[in-house]
């Protein structure tokens, strides 16, 4: 359980700001059908998500546990200073969306916008430092639907009034700390 509560909560902290919910807003503003931006945010990220989870779980059998733990916390670490880089959106990014239909342009641009995003690079992190990809993924998610469901339905109104600074320091300790504990061998809190 301690896998999906922490996983859903630095997903979601890190995606406030990060290009995908960008990307919501925009979708939700051009489209205005909130539930096949929804119905497409979940199943891209289950698809993007899944596939870095089962990464994540295959590094633990081919590094060593001494190598994983250094490697896991470095990039714990890592995320702490990415996470604090401010996310844009690349308007190619939104241009499928006039051939696909709302579900799909969703679909195929968050897949595509979270290739190598922080929060793909996390889920494959967590679930290789909790060995529990299944329980990663469905907290990273959770995560990502509480960072992008409220962007659909509130649009740019909602992400005026988010003090985006400081979510993104809370998001960036979070990782710095869950990097500390890694390197220190210390398993109680994360």
């Amino acid at each position: 359980m301690e896998a999906v509560l922490v996983s859903t909560g630095v997903v979601a902290l890190a995606e406030i700001g990060d290009k995908t919910q960008l990307l919501a807003f925009i979708l939700a503003a051009r489209f205005k059908k909130p539930l096949p931006i929804i119905a497409g945010i979940l199943c891209a990220t289950l698809i993007n998500h899944g596939l870095a989870g089962a990464l994540g779980a295959w590094i633990t059998t081919a590094i060593s546990p001494d190598v994983m733990r250094w490697v896991l916390g470095l990039s714990f670490i890592g995320m702490a200073s990415w996470t604090m880089i401010p996310d844009k959106i690349e308007e190619e990014e939104t241009q499928i969306a006039s051939h696909l239909g709302v579900f799909g342009a969703t679909l195929v641009t968050f897949f595509l916008a979270e290739m190598g995003d922080k929060t793909q690079i996390a889920t494959v992190a967590l679930a290789a430092h909790y060995a529990a990809p299944i329980m990663v993924i469905a907290g990273t998610t959770l995560g990502m639907l509480l960072a992008d469901v409220p962007a659909v339905f509130v649009g740019n109104k909602f992400a005026a009034k988010i003090p985006m600074k400081l979510v993104h320091s809370i998001a960036a300790g979070v990782f710095a700390v869950m990097g500390l504990l890694t390197l220190l061998k210390i398993d109680t809190l994360f």
